[in-house]
């Protein structure tokens, strides 16, 4: 029997990718309901709908966009996703459908990377004519991007609900080493204070 695993820069995009939605999946950690889906900026950005939209991120471009089944999402399905969704949790959505459809999505998704090379043609429906005609591997590129910053996102969302932060935070130092660090940049914002 092979190894499914990807190899090369496969390897390296899959691990890459995969830290990024490590990282998204631990910012939920110990939180309830309602600061998982609360909106935390202007725009309604919250921590679920993070969660969400990426399921569908995975699903579009590493899976669909190759010509591979991919669970049916409802907010595709009816057309709402063009109405933003994908970006919030709804009340009736648990946080177990959401993260389960995550991690459906990363099955299907890791299936594609260890299968199919990265010169891959690739098609995306919802781009315009003259664009949607790509590869698999630039679409994988774009979604290893595209966790990586919701999951940095996910991490100052965090922060601000409860100050848990990032997974290198204790590494960086102690608390009175982040209590120092942060007087420090207070102060150099303060020499520019109107």
């Amino acid at each position: 029997m092979t190894d499914p695993s990807p190899t090369g820069l496969s390897a390296d995009l899959h691990r890459y990718l995969q830290q990024g939605r490590d990282g998204l999946l631990r910012s939920l950690d110990g939180l309830g309901d309602y600061d998982l889906r609360r909106p935390l900026t202007p725009s309604g950005t919250n921590l679920l709908g993070l969660v969400k939209h990426l399921a569908g991120v995975e699903l579009g471009y590493l899976v669909e966009s190759v010509g591979r089944d991919a669970p049916v999402l409802p907010w595709n399905e009816d057309g709402s996703v063009w109405d933003s969704a994908d970006m919030w949790a709804t009340a009736d959505q648990s946080r177990e459908y959401i993260v389960d459809l995550y991690r459906q999505a990363w099955v299907v998704s890791d299936a594609a990377l260890a299968e199919l090379p990265l010169d891959e043609p690739a098609e995306v429906d919802w781009w315009s004519a003259e664009k949607r005609h790509t590869t698999f591997g630039h679409l994988v590129v774009r979604v290893v991007a595209e966790t990586a910053q919701h999951a940095g996102h996910a991490d100052i969302l965090r922060e601000t609900i409860d100050g848990q932060a990032g997974r290198d935070h204790d590494a960086q130092g102690d608390r009175q080493w982040w209590v120092d660090y942060v007087a420090r940049i207070q102060a150099a914002a303060d020499a520019h204070r109107a």
